[in-house]
Order: structure tokens, then sequence, then C-alpha cells
């Protein structure tokens, strides 16, 4: 249960927040970068087109306790086989030397992963990272030391019906008023290619010594980079699709779209670097998968996406042996994270209320009572994400508030 875990993990002393180790912290342009035990290359036998296989061959295998530098690709641009990649990104602007060669690799093997039936979802996800003796029953803690881009640019989408958008909105009914949100592609564009319409390319630099967004000439956003997915191998034959209760896919693979209690598509956008994550076990090694790399986003990711952008990211992953933890959670300097994943945004809100009164009973002595009423005047919930089938609330629990921890 996650309570249990809970218990276990803080009295073991191994819920602290996430640190670099002296001279390894380096998430700022310019600052020494973290260093790392393995690096994890997004080359495209260590790729996966949008789900999570059980058993696949590593594509590393380490330690507790080891580092890891992941390269992650964004699936925008080099998941659609009819559109070469260089014409996709030339219609933004994009100049060829601009391409990452990893994403342009990926692209050549769509066939074929299209013909062998190895395609499940929309998102190109880097793995599997087995861990040495993690078994179902164990937790991983996934420390984020430093996640850097790529390439000096992202994108978002604000399709029609891609994110809380759809055809009742207004706007789509008689005498609505029309969205300035055209359903269609001109005929001399690439399919799916509509710049600054329906698809949007943000450029990312430097702005007075922090890494920005340039939204447009008077808007500038500071980027908070994280992963969107970081997944464990889900539980073998239990599936997690677009309704409750749908039978398992075809293939046998869980898609990468909806998150569930093995991670995945979370979308939680304070996953960045000075925070743990913990994910519960279910496979031999774990089988950690990690993608969907974003550069911003805000909570909910309303239009469908945030800024899709390529990153690299360097993780700490330690094993917490005979310790079941039962959905995902995380960690900050200042918060504690309980996590409500749901088809229905009420239920998810609930579990997170649920298991935000679990860890105060656990961790602080309260009663139920008590905690039920912490957690009304005391914790901020959060729509994470709502546009990924399956929604996810978070609920930060304040530390400052704990004298013992002062």
């Amino acid at each position: 249960m996650l309570a249990a875990g809970l218990a276990a993990t803080i009295g073991a002393g191994v819920a602290a927040p996430a640190q670099a180790s002296p001279g390894d912290k380096g998430s700022r342009r310019g600052s020494k970068p973290a260093k790392w035990d393995h690096h994890l290359r997004s080359t495209p036998d260590k790729l996966h087109w949008g789900g999570f296989p059980i058993g696949w061959e590593p594509g590393l295998t380490m330690r507790s306790g080891q580092t890891v530098h992941v390269d992650t690709l964004s699936h925008q641009g080099f998941t659609n086989p009819d559109i070469h990649p260089r014409d996709y990104f030339g219609a933004f602007g994009v100049e060829p030397d601009e391409i990452l060669p990893d994403g342009l690799a990926f692209w050549e093997t769509l066939p074929e992963r299209q013909a062998t039936g190895r395609r499940y979802g929309g998102h190109v996800l880097t793995g599997p990272i087995y861990v040495e003796g993690a078994e179902p029953g164990d937790t991983i803690v996934v420390d984020i030391l430093d996640i850097d881009t790529r390439v000096p640019y992202g994108f978002n989408n604000t399709a029609p019906t891609g994110g809380v958008m759809a055809t009742f909105y207004p706007g789509w009914r008689e005498g609505d008023e029309g969205l300035d949100i055209p359903a269609e592609i001109p005929p001399d564009l690439p399919a799916g290619v509509w710049p600054d319409v329906r698809t949007h390319l943000y450029r990312t630099g430097m702005h007075r010594g922090e890494e920005v967004v340039f939204f447009s000439d008077d808007i500038i956003i500071p980027t908070q980079k994280f992963m969107g997915i970081i997944a464990v191998a889900s539980p073998t034959g239990e599936f997690i699709g677009n309704t409750e209760g749908e039978p398992p896919p075809a293939t046998g693979v869980q898609n990468s779209t909806p998150p569930g209690k093995f991670g995945g598509n979370m979308d939680v956008r304070d996953l960045c670097v000075g925070t743990k994550l913990y994910l519960p076990v279910f496979q031999p090694g774990a089988q950690i998968f990690v993608g969907d790399p974003h550069s911003c986003q805000g909570d909910g990711e309303v239009s469908g996406t945030a800024v899709e952008h390529s990153l690299a990211g360097t993780f700490r992953i330690t094993l917490i042996k005979n310790v079941a933890t039962e959905l995902p959670w995380a960690e900050t300097d200042d918060h504690w994270i309980m996590m409500g994943i749901h088809w229905d945004l009420d239920r998810a809100m609930r579990i997170a209320v649920e298991k935000t009164v679990d860890f105060l009973v656990t961790t602080q002595d309260l009663t139920v009572p008590k905690a039920y009423s912490f957690a009304s005047i005391a914790v901020n919930y959060h729509n994470a994400e709502v546009v990924d089938r399956t929604q996810v609330v978070t609920g930060y629990i304040p530390k400052n508030v704990f004298k013992r921890r002062r």
C-alpha cells in the first residue's frame, strides 16, 4: 500500500530532496553539467514508438545509486512517415543543421516499425533501463539532477479537438462566432503543418541569464524543462485505455498516452530538476522508459501539448527493496506531491486527497479527521494534465509547516 511504502521510505532516510553531488549541478547554460555513470543515447535501437513493452532487450543495465544521462527525442516532426523531417521542420524555418541526426535515423525506421506492429502510440521513448536487483514489490526513486535542451526550438499544437476544445466548444455550434483555428490544412503545405495557427514553433534561448521561450516580440516565458513521461514497465496483462474496462490492445503493449500506476504520460510540470519521483516496480529490473520531453507547460496542458522539445536529462536511480508503492508520488525541497490518476477528474481528485490523508496519517502521526482537515486548509491541488484520456491531479503538501522540519 502507498501509506506503508511512504512510512518505510521516510523511515529509511531516503526521502530527502533530490540533490546533485558537489560540482555536479548544472541545469543552467554555462554552469558545470551534471556528471553521470552511463549515457543512454537515442539511437533507433534504444527508441520505442508509443508504448512500454515488457521484457524488451535492455537499452542499459545499471546498479542502484548510479546516474544515467538519457537523450530523448520529441515526437514532433519525426513520427509521420509521409513527411520527411526536413520538409516538416523547413516549413517552420528550421535549418537542416538544426535537425537532430538521431531524429532523422528514427524517422527512417518508421515503415519497418509499422509493418512489424511496433507502433503503439504517439510518443518516442528511450529505454528500457534495467536496474539490477529490482523486483515486483520494490520501489524505484528517480532523482532528476539535470535537464538540458538539445535544439533551440520546440512546438505547441492547438488542434481544434486536441485539448479541452471540442465540437461543443463555442465557435463550433451554429450561430457561434468562429474560432481562429482552421480545421483543414492548405494544399500547398505538408500534412499536419500550418505554422502559427494550428502548430506553433517557439524558439528558446538565453535572456538576462535565464533560458526562456520567445513566445512573441513582447512576451518571454521562462522554461521549466521536464520529461512528460517517466515510466516503469506495467503489470503483466493489466492495461489502461480510453475508458475504464477497455480490453487489452492486440499488441499486448501498454500504449504511452494514458498515465497509470506505472507512471507514464503524467505531464506533471514539477518533475523538473531538483525533484524525486517514486515509482512502483512491476517487472524484473523495473524497465524504465523516458520521453515526451517538454521545455515549458502550464498545469492542465489544456491545448493538448506543452512546448514539445527534444531534451537530455541526467538522473540518479535508486532501488528501495521490499517497499511497495501503490501510485507514483514525488518530492521537492518544499513539498511532498501526492498524485491521483483516473479517467474521471472528480475521482482523480478524490484519490489525490485520499493519498494525502494516507501520507499525513502514516508519516506525520495525524488522525484521519485531522489529516483531512489539513488537506483542506494547507494542501494545494492542481490539475496537472486533463488531456491524456486519464487525468492527473497533484496535491502539494508543504513541508515548512511541520516544526520538526524547520
